[in-house]
């Protein structure tokens, strides 16, 4: 892929050891042409999570999105798939940014050519007898579905899904998410860029300053970071002794999840914009959409076994928190655009953070995340 537009040599300032480098220049957090170049090279060439599969299926066989500048249509027979959507004859959108539809094949409003479920032509009305329709199906894109999660190549690029996933396939796996249940769901438009919220969510060095509820529960200087293969990074934390889980008074009203360390919680990015909270009794997902280079729309998502009736004790800490974060990064995004801005360095603390902005580097210089 080439080069994002971002002078290269401030980018390699960033990839030097972690004690010795910088943040992302500020074009990399306020610049237009940077954003349109993520969105083609980020999320349109790797695998972006799209959300929850049952809910993107609900009442529907069809569904119209973007992933990164791509248009794609998403659909739901024996089992989902993605392809691009462009209608084979003359490239009209077969259905309009968001839109769904419920019947078994979808028609192009332009010339009334139809394409199965499959994404096979189904019919393309008037071309002649002896015109096969067979090499004209919908484009397929690359789509896997992770533990209830569905994911898009939009651009058919990407290294494999279980390469993207490396190391994390083994840290998620005992929580099973696909068989918890959806209990409630906070959206947000935060005035900051999508990188620096991740940023924010990779370290703690800000929380005695910024989250009091959440220094009660957990130690801010607990834990530690994964080194494992593949497109993310994370680490975990302790919760204090007698603590339950992440609540406002540290007890949990819901149901343990069997198989997993009932003493930390995991905090994972996985590339490029869906951060996974794995708790001792539920799991807490981020899903991140940039709308303009300072301007991020994330849908926060509460998982809990079935059974749990009032989720209201997670959802509560973690709405507290998320605003403390939220008004931390507004200002970051503030303090990027002033004219004055210069790249700061890393504290020891914000190991992840270096292994995130490392990867983003890589990634604007060309070059594969992981050498």
């Amino acid at each position: 892929m080439a080069n994002a537009p971002v002078d290269p040599r401030a980018v390699e300032v960033s990839l030097r050891p972690h004690g010795e480098s910088v943040m992302l220049p500020r074009e990399a957090y306020t610049d237009p042409d940077v954003l349109a170049w993520e969105r083609r090279n980020f999320f349109a060439a790797h695998w972006t999570c799209l959300g929850r599969t049952d809910e993107l299926a609900a009442g529907t066989t069809h569904r119209a999105t973007v992933v990164g500048d791509v248009q794609v249509i998403l659909t739901f027979g024996d089992r989902p798939r993605a392809f691009a959507n462009t209608c084979r004859h003359r490239g009209h959108e077969l259905l309009q940014q968001g839109g769904s539809s419920d019947r078994r094949s979808v028609v192009c409003p332009y010339h009334g050519w139809s394409y199965e479920l499959d994404g096979a032509v189904k019919a393309a009305p008037r071309m002649g007898d002896t015109f096969d329709p067979a090499p004209y199906g919908l484009v397929e894109l690359p789509s896997e579905v992770w533990h209830g999660w569905f994911f898009v190549n939009a651009l058919a690029t990407a290294p494999p899904f279980a390469e993207h996933l490396g190391g994390l396939t083994d840290l998620v796996a005992p929580y099973r998410p696909e068989a918890l249940t959806l209990k409630a769901r906070h959206s947000y438009e935060v005035a900051s860029n999508w990188k620096t919220i991740v940023e924010n969510y990779h370290e703690c060095y800000h929380c005695p300053l910024i989250h009091p509820e959440l220094c009660k529960v957990s130690p801010p200087n607990s834990g530690d970071n994964w080194n494992l293969p593949g497109a993310w990074v994370g680490g975990l934390m302790d919760l204090r002794p007698g603590v339950e889980t992440m609540s406002l008074d540290g007890r949990s009203l819901g149901t343990a999840l069997p198989g997993v360390d009932p003493r930390t919680v995991n905090y994972l990015g996985l590339f490029p914009n869906l951060l996974i909270s794995l708790h001792p009794d539920y799991v807490m997902t981020h899903r991140l959409e940039p709308l303009s280079p300072g301007l991020t729309a994330i849908e926060c998502s509460w998982y809990f076994p079935p059974e749990v009736a009032d989720p209201s004790y997670a959802v509560e800490f973690w709405d507290v928190t998320n605003r403390e974060d939220w008004a931390a990064c507004e200002s970051v995004q503030r303090g990027a655009e002033s004219p004055h801005f210069r790249p700061g360095p890393l504290a020891p603390a914000e190991d992840a953070v270096h292994q995130w902005v490392t990867m983003i580097a890589r990634g604007y210089l060309g070059k594969p995340f992981n050498q």
